[in-house]
């Protein structure tokens, strides 16, 4: 699927409403992350995922694979699935409600199509990914396989684990994006854990490394593309990308604050007031 920039980006800035409006509504969740990587998720739904709806198969086969490591921006990944008619854009108004498929960390529990494995618990996301691009060579299938880490999230050991088995292996259908905000639910990420520069860092995992302007539409299509253009070449690659977490709402930009707070009805209206309607329409 190829989306002109103009129409990825005003589709995020929907993405971005249903996401301040499914954590209002809900009175609880995890805004900040998920406007963070409205972009990134647009862009790999609406542009760059060999994947639909009509061809999406829990087992993956036959089309490229996505797994949200960081579970916990699950609003922004059930907009993106539902803007893209995977589900019911209606069932954004059930966010994390008693018994509704679209829990606060997906879970493949309720088999909500789009949604491979349960990402409740940090860290666990690459793992999953390195065993679905494994089993995609064993199957013959040329599709690849993404995953979204959080930079907070990489503090887990089982990532860096996971991280030289890739590489080791040489799983080099293998796509992972880390969204390197900054920010984790305690602070900042350079006071509670700093993990130092994480281009060398990976470099020196023998990995193939890119850096993204998360918050560029424009630069997340450029860099999605040189990513597909490094796999099939002996190395997994990662996608380092430098985001704000709260992006698109002035109040609630580059702090941590917003990591797991739910915005009230004030707050709530003010934010939407800096997000344009857009021909889409709220749910």
């Amino acid at each position: 699927m190829t989306t002109s920039i103009t129409t990825l980006q005003t589709m995020a800035t929907q993405v971005r409403r249903d996401i301040i409006r499914m954590v209002n509504l809900a009175g609880s969740g995890h805004p900040g992350g998920s406007l963070g990587n409205a972009d990134l998720l647009t862009a790999l739904y609406f542009h760059a995922l060999q994947q639909s709806p009509a061809t999406w198969r829990l087992d993956g086969q036959g089309h490229d694979m996505f797994f949200l490591s960081i579970g916990h921006v699950s609003p922004v990944f059930y907009s993106v699935l539902a803007r893209a008619g995977y589900i019911d854009v209606k069932q954004l108004s059930s966010f994390r409600r008693l018994g509704s498929p679209l829990q606060g960390h997906p879970s493949s529990e309720w088999k909500v199509p789009g949604v491979h494995v349960a990402t409740g618990s940090l860290g666990q996301g690459l793992s999953v990914a390195c065993g679905a691009a494994l089993a995609k060579k064993l199957n013959n299938d040329p599709h690849l396989v993404y995953t979204l880490l959080g930079d907070g999230e990489i503090e887990e050991g089982q990532i860096w684990e996971a991280t030289m088995f890739a590489a080791a292996r040489k799983i080099d259908n293998l796509i992972a994006v880390v969204d390197w905000n900054g920010q984790q639910i305690d602070g900042p990420v350079g006071k509670v854990l700093d993990t130092g520069d994480l281009c060398e860092k990976w470099r020196a995992f023998g990995w193939e490394t890119l850096l993204m302007q998360g918050n560029d539409m424009t630069d997340v299509v450029r860099v999605l593309g040189l990513a597909k253009v490094a796999t099939g070449k002996g190395k997994p690659v990662i996608i380092l990308s430098k985001t704000e977490m709260g992006y698109g709402v002035d109040f609630m930009q580059g702090t941590h604050e917003w990591h797991g707070k739910a915005l009230n009805n004030e707050q709530a209206e003010k934010a939407l007031s800096q997000l344009p309607v857009t021909e889409w329409g709220d749910f």
